[in-house]
Formats: C-alpha cells, structure tokens, sequence
C-alpha cells in the first residue's frame, strides 16, 4: 500500500464512530423501522447527514438498504461503499 492510500486507510478508523454514537444520530421514525427489519436480519452500519436529513445505511449479508428520516426504507439504495480495508 502507498503511503498515501496508508495514510486515508488511517484516518477513516479513526474517524469512525462506534455503534452507539450512529444510532443516537437516527431518528425515532428510524429506529422504528430498524427494529422491524432487524427480526430479518438487518443491522446498522452507519448513519449520513443529508440535507433531507439522516440517512441509516443498514445491511443484511451483503445486502444494503437505507432508512430515511422519516423511516422510509429503501432496499435497492444508490449507493456504493468503498472498501476500507
């Protein structure tokens, strides 16, 4: 790895927040929803700050999903996670 991939490599674990910190950032319509979806084996991976709001990035094996503040679950999301690793 270079040295400058090792450095970014670095600074995301140390930004990350701990699992606590992602589910106080969730809503209540959120964690509602989480809570249905975790009988089927969802968990909480992370939460981003939009403009619209919170955004509750969750997965399922290697299925994602995303709640939206107002609990709206999306379970084929735009999104792509980059490999930190």
């Amino acid at each position: 790895m270079t040295q400058v991939a090792y450095q970014i490599n670095e600074r995301r674990h140390k930004d990350t927040l701990k699992h606590d910190e992602h589910w106080d950032s969730t809503t209540a319509d959120q964690k509602l929803a989480l809570y249905d979806l975790h009988r089927f084996g969802y968990r909480l991976l992370f939460v981003r700050h939009m403009l619209t709001g919170p955004v509750a990035v969750i997965s399922q094996q290697d299925d994602i999903a995303a709640i939206y503040a107002d609990g709206e679950v999306d379970l084929r999301p735009k999104i792509t996670l980059r490999d930190i690793h």
